[in-house]
C-alpha cells in the first residue's frame, strides 16, 4: 500500500505564503531549493506530515497537491494512467528521488514520489 509522504501548497508569491504559514501555524520554512521550501510543521509527538511550498507553474499556479511515495514510479504512471489519470508532468529526476505529476479521473491533481537509493 503507497502513503501519503506529504504535501505542496502552490503560489506564485511563495515567499509570502510561506511567511504566513510560519507565523501563524509556527511552521518552520527551510530556505529554497528549486523555487521550492520544505515545510517542517511539528514535531514526531503528534501525528502529521511535513510537505513544502513551492513557486506555482503554468499548469498548477495555485493550490494543494498531496505527495504520495511509491516503489515504482513508472509502475505508479502506468497503472494510473491505466486508470484515467492524466499526465502533467511526466517522470522528473533530482537528486535523490524522481517525482512525477497527475490528474486524477475527477480532476484532483497528486504527485508521485520514488526516493533513489
Amino acid at each position: 500500500m503507497e502513503r501519503v509522504i506529504g504535501f505542496e501548497l502552490n503560489s506564485q508569491e511563495p515567499e509570502k505564503a510561506a511567511e504566513f504559514y510560519s507565523n501563524v501555524f509556527g511552521w518552520e520554512i527551510a530556505e529554497p531549493r528549486w523555487d521550492y521550501w520544505a515545510v517542517i510543521t511539528g514535531g514526531v509527538e503528534k501525528p502529521g506530515i511535513n510537505g513544502g511550498i513551492g513557486k506555482g507553474s503554468n499548469d498548477y499556479p495555485h493550490g494543494t497537491r498531496i505527495q504520495i511515495e511509491v516503489d515504482s514510479i513508472d509502475v505508479a504512471i502506468s497503472k494510473a494512467k491505466n486508470n484515467g489519470a492524466m499526465i502533467v508532468r511526466d517522470k522528473m529526476e533530482f537528486d535523490d528521488f524522481y517525482l512525477a505529476y497527475l490528474i486524477d479521473p475527477v480532476g484532483i491533481g497528486f504527485g508521485l514520489i520514488q526516493k533513489i537509493n
